[in-house]
């Protein structure tokens, strides 16, 4: 083996193992992790567990270390659910983080392989190319065109052309040209690096840049649970030093420290049954297990209040190429300005680069190759000179020497192209007439034209210079997905208007557009067009134009400034350097997995990994699903609270002496364990409703608990309340020594009106035993209700039942808090009868 061939093997996997350890992770400041202890620490310090952990401690002191013992233990039993459901939170961030996280191409052991950015190595080979965000120092080995852009460094805006280190002239510079810096961007062309440096030891590490994460600012969302928890948790202050003051004032034949402890007790018991501390679970584990299940579906969430977003998109700007379409480019049509196919494809193959990664050079080197023009005869010549293609010239050029004889081979958008051919003007029309027939089709039309100077004194040093002749048209194809017609039309009842932005032909686009159903296919915006419009024309224009044609990305930020300035919720795709301001400023930036840049990927919320315009509409169905779902959740916690609040709150002041009260400390404890996971894990695994994708895009600003959902919850939570604290209460006037059985009925009416609520409140149009049917075969709600039921057995059929300050029902008392449980929820039922009913 030769040296250049070894040394182009790249590292061993064992010789990056054993420098990884050496050198360590490639990161400016390692990440750091909160321990386990740290964790469970600030969990117990949340004022719910620290009131519960006093209401224990009162009843050690009370002489009552048999309740305080059992208290202890439901409160560890909660506590370790929510720790639990912490850490399984806290692995399903980590795995989504390392699903995002940035991967470079690498050679180890003789092969190209994808690694994470953070595992490279001083020594290994990485492949950059366009798009790329480079994440290590190193020396340029092999090069192609390769520009980066250095200006995050050296604030120089021009990008900096790069050659390798053998053809490097000796500088002083301490910027070298043959080497690649972190943190700068590849903006065109190919290129192998040597890694030199990494993590803080880059010249990034060196000037400080400061990576520690800034503190995250919390989503609206995020804000509006906050104050909806201090809302209720000032209440309840308020309230327990009521309830406290009533109970000292009905105590007047105990001691004094017996009247202040069962006093504070009642108030415990009140604030606990006040202080909804289910909001901000619900909200992480329903966002983060949201987020989990779309990167199961090929939608990777890098931010995760975008999934709060995601409902509320009412604008779906998407790439024609590879989104709407397959990305599967072919030449369909040849046109021959001379009559001479050969030459023109000739002249195509001389046009393409020698390493196309291009699709529509792909399609066009196959053609060659079908054709008997192989890439050996294409490209055996010598490379003179090389015009780049550019956004704005939208063509390029290669001049080679074949035989001894150059010739200059150019291709591009039939607009541009025409204006460097020597053409009449009736050529010209004829040539455009066939570029509209061609264009009507559906096809991609580029022009490709060329030239023979004598020597190279005669070419052009830049393309716009040449005088070339048109060798001809090629028509390529590339046909939309499958189900794109259908995506179209989910899009359409959803409210959601897709458009179309694409560097193709408007007419082309035009076709495509007709094919699969979009509004608007007809009105068309250009980039010259838009270059003319200012920004209030353009906000105009938007209101009734769905495609735009011929737009390079600097355009993209436009079009979507002017959707969100006609109140527009919009989501864009992209996947080029360019694209990542757009993405940034779009209200949902979704970035191509497949061919997107590091770049765009990292400016983006979402990455798209399959490229599939199906998955975006799925993606924005299970944005409104989750919403729904955290919308429901809170609904139901508020409903739940409000029998527990009521009944802590009416029974002193209705004279109930503390020891025969519905709800003693233990019981909301006991609730509290029913709650957390009917809430978290029922209500977050709840399908998307029927009608998910036929409503309006949800207003951004809409509260999370609007005053509809306000008044349906208070109206559900006082009807549990006056069946569940209306039986207690009877029983007990029926005969005061009844409190055990009592309380045990109030207690069974609340645990099975939990038990249908979650049923009843999965929709607000489909019926309860709708929603039964859809997770029938789901195994955890079955596990969930089997367990409820198992509970309630437990509590009031075992010696439990005493320590609960319980007694066993009867058969006929069961069945009947059964049957006043079942009337207190189901009622809803005919309000949506009435409203089903109503609509039609």
């Amino acid at each position: 083996m030769t040296d250049e061939k070894k040394n182009m093997a790249g590292l061993t996997t064992a010789e990056a193992k054993q420098l990884q350890q050496q050198f360590g992770k490639n990161e400016l400041i390692p990440q750091k992790t909160e321990s386990f202890f740290n964790k469970a620490l600030h969990i117990i310090c949340e004022p719910m567990f620290l009131l519960l952990i006093v209401a224990a401690i009162i009843y050690f002191i009370l002489g009552e270390p048999r309740d305080g013992a059992i208290m202890l233990i439901f409160v560890i039993s909660i506590i370790s659910i929510d720790v639990i459901q912490e850490w399984k939170t806290d692995k399903t961030l980590s795995a989504l983080k390392d699903l995002s996280a940035p991967n470079i191409t690498v050679i180890r052991n003789g092969k190209e392989m994808v690694i994470a950015s953070v595992d490279l190595v001083p020594g290994d080979l990485m492949m950059v190319y366009e798009g790329v965000k480079i994440p290590a120092d190193g020396a340029v080995v092999k090069c192609n065109d390769l520009c980066v852009d250095e200006s995050s460094l050296t604030g120089e805006a021009e990008g900096v052309w790069k050659v390798a280190t053998d053809n490097v002239e000796l500088s002083d510079d301490y910027w070298r040209k043959d080497y690649c810096y972190a943190g700068t961007l590849v903006t065109q062309g190919i290129g192998i690096i040597n890694v030199d440096k990494i993590g803080a030891a880059t010249e990034y590490g060196k000037i400080g840049v400061n990576v520690a994460a800034a503190l995250d600012e919390p989503t609206p969302l995020q804000k509006q649970t906050g104050r909806l928890v201090k809302t209720c948790a000032g209440i309840a202050g308020v309230l327990f030093v009521l309830v406290g003051v009533v109970t000292y004032f009905n105590l007047p034949d105990h001691t004094l420290g017996a009247r202040l402890i069962e006093s504070i007790l009642s108030g415990i018991t009140l604030a606990m049954a006040m202080i909804p501390e289910e909001f901000p679970v619900i909200m992480t584990v329903f966002l983060s297990m949201g987020a989990w299940r779309l990167a199961k579906e090929q939608s990777l969430v890098r931010k995760l209040p975008s999934v709060e977003t995601l409902g509320s998109v009412s604008i779906l700007c998407v790439d024609k190429t590879g989104t709407i379409t397959m990305n599967q480019m072919t030449v369909q049509y040849t046109w021959a300005f001379d009559g001479d196919e050969h030459a023109l494809l000739e002249t195509m193959g001389f046009g393409c680069e020698t390493d196309a990664y291009d699709p529509m050079e792909k399609a066009m080197l196959a053609c060659c190759d079908s054709h008997g023009i192989s890439k050996a005869h294409l490209f055996s010549g010598e490379l003179v000179m090389e015009y780049a293609f550019t956004n704005e010239l939208k063509m390029m050029g290669h001049v080679w020497r074949k035989n001894g004889k150059l010739v200059i081979a150019a291709k591009g958008s039939p607009e541009q192209i025409l204006t460097i051919c020597s053409l009449s003007d009736q050529e010209k029309e004829i040539a455009m007439r066939k570029v509209t027939e061609m264009s009507k089709e559906g096809l991609r039309v580029i022009a490709v034209a060329t030239a023979v100077p004598a020597t190279e004194l005669e070419i052009p040093a830049t393309i716009t210079e040449c005088s070339l002749s048109l060798c001809g048209l090629i028509g390529l194809a590339d046909p939309p997905r499958e189900s794109v017609k259908a995506d179209i039309a989910i899009c359409r009842k959803a409210g959601i208007r897709v458009v179309m932005i694409t560097g193709d032909n408007g007419i082309t686009a035009s076709s495509i557009a007709k094919k699969i159903g979009m509004e608007h296919s007809d009105n068309i915006i250009t980039g010259d067009m838009l270059n003319e419009m200012s920004d209030k024309e353009l906000k105009k224009a938007v209101k009734d134009v769905s495609i735009f044609s011929r737009v390079i990305p600097e355009h993209k930020m436009r079009i979507v400034k002017a959707f969100k300035e006609n109140s527009e919720i919009v989501a864009m795709t992209g996947d080029g350097v360019n694209d990542a301001p757009a993405l940034k400023y779009a209200d949902i930036g979704i970035a191509m997995g497949k061919r997107g840049s590091e770049v765009s990927r990292e400016a983006a919320d979402l990455i798209l990994m399959d490229d599939n315009f199906t998955t975006i509409v799925e993606t924005v169905k299970d944005g409104r699903r989750i919403y729904d779902n955290i919308r429901k959740a809170f609904g139901y916690v508020f409903t739940i609270h409000i029998p527990i609040a009521f009944a802590s709150l009416i029974a002193p002041i209705l004279g109930v002496a503390p020891s025969a009260l519905m709800l003693l400390p233990l019981h909301v404890v006991l609730l509290e364990l029913l709650i957390d996971p009917t809430c978290s894990i029922i209500l977050e695994r709840q399908p998307a409703e029927t009608d998910i994708m036929e409503r309006k895009p949800r207003d951004p600003k809409e509260k999370l608990l609007s005053m509809r959902t306000m008044l349906k919850s208070i109206l559900q939570g006082i009807t549990i309340f006056t069946a569940s604290f209306g039986t207690y209460f009877t029983v007990l006037a029926s005969n005061p020594v009844n409190a055990p059985v009592a309380r045990a009925m109030g207690l069974t009416i609340v645990m099975l009106s939990n038990l249908l609520l979650v049923q009843v409140n999965s929709s607000d149009k489909d019926f309860a035993y709708q929603s039964f049917s859809r997770l029938s075969k789901d195994p955890v709600m079955w596990i969930s209700n089997i367990g409820t039921m198992l509970m309630l057995v437990i509590i009031l059929y075992t010696p439990l039942s005493g320590l609960l300050k319980l007694a066993p029902l009867s058969a006929g008392q069961f069945f009947c808090s059964m049957g006043i449980a079942a009337l207190a929820v189901l009622w809803y039922e005919l309000v949506k009868l009435f409203n089903r009913l109503s609509k039609r």
